[in-house]
């Protein structure tokens, strides 16, 4: 079938398997010619491993380090000649390159939240590895079905307290926009700290060391997000910053059982990218057009493989201590965060609107990005060929 993408929302319905491991080859050609990451992680899992930053993590240590990788999500195969997923594909295309290359590769597809995967996980490590130096919590997820009481959870993304008005964008219009949100009420802030926050990171660990296959010295880590102060209303003061307060914290109870085994616990503060579920979060779209125009100006402009690598091999590993703030974070976002950068968004910010669009902010690529998501878009592709949509992992 000849597949096309077609966008509904901040959604595209549509992936395309050439196009999707096209994009992950980049992304092994892009660690490979960064040399190798000494004393790097040797067993690897990854939860939440088929895109964005839980992806990269992935290729980092599996083509950066050699680590043999354990990636768990929940995608959808191809079904009735429906295409599958984009992690799917992604996650198809990156087990046929570490087999090439010789390496371990091993996925399982289903609900990360469930105490069944986290068997199956467990026992998969225990047959096939021993052990696992290095856990990458990279899940996001609009809902979960907690494993305890049975019951359905979703999240929201609502500010707290008081309503939130600022300018958006209109991706596919390119218009730009005014966004009003009311305020999360009380159930809607505990149901997006239970999807979101750090619940579910600590109960991999105690999977994972009920089952024996947590290494002595085990590093983990979360990912998140902070963002400038305009973002704040709906991203860190919100319910999503709630849902990230839980995860430090449960960061900061994991790393002291951790440290009895001289083993680590940290979250790792990622710059803005377009992700699926970035996309999704009014202002954000706007904001990352804007921060691209500017980084890339300057020259400060990375992607999720190169911010994850810049991870494992500048702080993680290769002899260097990490780096933390002052709430004992490690901060990829610095570049973002510079003032210079912040000084000229915040201006840009100010002046955009739908005429000057264009002009005042990268939202080509911005849009470029969003496609190359589900593998559209990218050079040495024939988007017009016929392709099986039929991609099994191995």
């Amino acid at each position: 079938m000849v597949i096309k993408p077609r966008i509904r929302g901040f959604v595209c319905v549509t992936a395309h398997p050439d196009g999707c491991a096209t994009h992950v080859r980049e992304q092994i050609e892009y660690v490979k010619k960064q040399g190798p990451i000494k004393e790097g992680p040797k067993n690897v899992l990854v939860i939440g491993g088929s895109t964005g930053y839980g992806l990269s993590s992935r290729v980092a240590a599996a083509f950066g380090a050699g680590a043999s990788t354990v990636g768990v999500f929940f995608e959808r195969p191809s079904e009735k000649g429906r295409p599958a997923s984009a992690g799917w594909y992604n996650s198809a295309a990156f087990e046929k390159a570490a087999r090439a290359d010789g390496l371990y590769a091993q996925s399982i597809n289903g609900d990360a939240f469930s105490d069944e995967i986290k068997r199956e996980t467990v026992e998969l490590i225990r047959k096939d590895l021993g052990q696992i130096d290095l856990i990458v919590y990279s899940l996001a997820s609009p809902r979960r079905t907690h494993p305890k009481t049975g019951e359905t959870i979703k999240s929201v993304l609502k500010p707290v307290g008081e309503p939130f008005r600022n300018k958006s964008v209109d991706v596919d219009k390119e218009v730009v926009t005014e966004v009003g949100l009311e305020p999360a009420t009380e159930e809607e802030i505990r149901g997006t700290v239970s999807v979101m926050g750090g619940e579910d990171w600590e109960m991999w660990i105690d999977a994972m060391e009920e089952g024996g296959v947590l290494a002595p010295g085990a590093t983990t880590t979360a990912y998140s997000y902070i963002g400038p102060a305009l973002t704040w209303p709906i991203y860190r003061d919100g319910t999503i910053g709630r849902a990230k307060s839980d995860l430090e914290h449960a960061a900061d109870r994991i790393d002291a059982r951790l440290k009895i085994d001289r083993g680590r616990a940290f979250v790792t503060v990622n710059k803005a990218v377009v992700t699926q579920a970035s996309s999704a979060i009014p202002v954000v779209p706007l904001y990352i057009s804007i921060l691209f125009k500017v980084m890339k100006e300057k020259e400060l402009h990375e992607g999720c493989i190169e911010q994850m690598h810049r991870l494992f091999s500048t702080q993680m590993y290769n002899e260097r201590a990490l780096d933390f703030d002052e709430a004992g974070r490690v901060r990829l976002d610095d570049l973002e965060m510079r003032e210079d950068v912040q000084k000229e968004v915040a201006g840009l910010w100010e002046q955009v609107n739908t005429e000057n669009l264009h002009k005042l902010t990268d939202i080509d690529g911005y849009k470029q990005d969003f496609l190359k998501l589900f593998g559209f878009g990218l050079p040495g592709v024939d988007y017009d060929a016929d392709v099986d949509p039929d991609v099994r992992l191995q």
